[in-house]
């Protein structure tokens, strides 16, 4: 076998942008919904409207071999960039039709259009799972569409989504350990739906996720040994992954795509340790791969909550701690790739390692650190992160009201590369008073791309909680060492930061 692409099943919306041939042969194409401008919102009791959005195609396959694509876009084009650009595939276009050869497998995205109308494809590894579908612990979806609402899986339980399957579901699990999600169908979470709790305009509306149940798509609690391979995750409601007080998550070749409502982050743990996520796509609307401590709201009382959900069955979750991130490709359609935060209700966060990964368009942060509860935060490392400037970047916006229109207001934006903050906020700090620090934060083999500079800030909340001991080693701005502070946009209050340094070590 050289390659194999996974059956297609009709979706709701069809898209119909390209007619692509792999060694010779048509290959069938899926479609999901994704953003098309930064354009957020406070919670205003429905979703986005869909003209922010637009219909994309992404293809689905595995590969053992070289294998040879030729991509005929509908429209006219000019010129086409795939991304990554650490792929270094550098294509042919004859007659309007795009051509190059896959050596291996990769997630990559093929990009006539700019950012807009992207074709994905995700060719993953051949499979080799080792699943009995006969047997009692293992919930089998095949080839079709299946309804299946919410899975509460068990302990010792393996949810195989097979290779054309497409289920409509969310999975949860709390108190469960050695449970797998694996396979190579599609988790879709579209058929979920929020349930208001309060009126536009009525009181306690004032916080976005505090006045709406809105289910996750992969939800667990308290739970260890989690595993997940193989699938694609399309059209969250809202985080794609929360892990919640969990210990041993192993995530790998999971695709998001089709994530553009609000709030649909990719990847979301609290308070868990000894995670790893590898060579896994994530684009979504809102956050890629967040490290956060606990996320309660506006509660007078709140320290004692967190310590008693913390306090569960004999053991303590009060630390976030060895999560390690690598080989992966992220796109954010509005807000950060890597984020420690912004909630932050745990004693410690540490040991957290993202290396080796790919972000290929952004908007507003892709080295973010962001403290706005009593965590102590140390020893973060960000190590040989490849990104993505496009020439002309869409400034993130807010929406005020159903007939605010998008414009990009600040033609020249220029998002953030580095953001280290420890600060109160209204919202986020309310009922306490403790604070965190964040120290001892590692940036080093950063590699930028493009004409905008590279954008820093650096924030420390007061005397005792300041933001310091940062380092960035070895920056490159188009394979050019950055060696002065001159060449940044900085905005950073020194009063409460200390030994922030920028250092050239080849």
């Amino acid at each position: 076998m050289s390659y194999h692409v996974y059956p297609v099943l009709p979706w709701a919306d069809t898209c119909q942008d390209y007619e692509v041939k792999i060694n010779g042969v048509l290959a069938e194409l899926n479609t999901a919904r994704v953003s098309k401008q930064p354009f957020n919102r406070r919670w205003p009791g429905h979703q986005r409207q869909k003209s922010q959005t637009e219909l994309i195609n992404f293809l689905s396959m595995e590969m053992d071999g070289p294998v040879t694509f030729e991509i005929k876009p509908k429209d006219p084009f000019e010129t086409v960039v795939i991304r990554p650009l650490s792929l270094g595939i550098e294509p042919e276009i004859v007659d309007g039709t795009i051509r190059f050869t896959l050596e291996q497998p990769a997630f990559l995205t093929v990009e006539p259009y700019g950012i807009n109308r992207a074709l994905h494809i995700f060719a993953d590894p051949v499979s080799e799972y080792d699943v009995n579908i006969e047997d009692e612990n293992v919930l089998y979806f095949g080839p079709g569409e299946h309804e299946a609402g919410t899975i509460e899986l068990k302990s010792n339980q393996t949810l195989f989504l097979d290779e054309g399957a497409v289920v409509y579901a969310c999975v949860h699990g709390i108190d469960v350990e050695n449970v797998k999600i694996l396979g190579r169908g599609i988790l879709d979470n579209s058929r979920n739906h929020e349930v208001i709790l309060y009126e536009e305009n009525a009181e306690h509306n004032e916080m976005a996720v505090m006045n709406a149940t809105r289910q996750h798509t992969i939800h667990f609690e308290f739970s260890d040994n989690i595993t997940v391979d193989g699938i694609t995750i399309r059209d969250s409601l809202v985080y794609n992954f929360k892990m919640v007080c969990c210990d041993g998550v192993h995530v790998s070749h999971a695709k998001v795509i089709g994530s553009w409502r609000y709030n649909t982050d990719s990847f979301n743990m609290h308070n868990s340790k000894n995670v790893l996520i590898e060579n896994c796509f994530f684009r979504s609307f809102d956050d890629a791969i967040c490290v956060k401590g606990m996320d309660f709201y506006r509660l007078e009382n709140v320290e004692q909550v967190v310590y008693d959900f913390t306090h569960h069955n004999g053991k303590v979750y009060d630390t976030c701690e060895n999560v390690h991130a690598r080989g992966c490709t992220i796109w954010s359609d509005y807000s950060q790739a890597f984020t420690i935060g912004a909630e932050t209700q745990a004693e410690e966060i540490c040991n957290v390692l993202f290396e080796d990964c790919d972000v290929i368009h952004f908007n507003c942060c892709i080295l973010d650190c962001h403290n706005l509860n009593w965590a102590d935060i140390h020893h973060i490392t960000y190590q040989n992160i490849r990104v993505e400037y496009d020439d002309v970047i869409l400034s993130p916006q807010r929406q005020e009201s159903d007939d605010h229109v998008y414009e990009n207001k600040i033609p020249d934006w220029t998002p953030y590369l580095i953001c280290m903050r420890t600060y109160a906020h209204p919202e986020y700090t309310y009922g306490s008073n403790r604070a965190g620090s964040n120290h001892d934060i590692l940036m080093k083999d950063i590699y930028i791309y493009g004409k905008h500079r590279p954008k820093a800030k650096f924030l420390g909340r007061d005397e005792d909680h300041k933001t310091k001991d940062i380092t960035i080693e070895n920056l490159y701005w188009n394979d050019r060492l950055v060696t002065e502070w001159d060449e940044f946009i900085l905005e950073w209050e020194e009063e409460f930061t200390e030994n922030i340094r920028l250092i050239a070590t080849e």
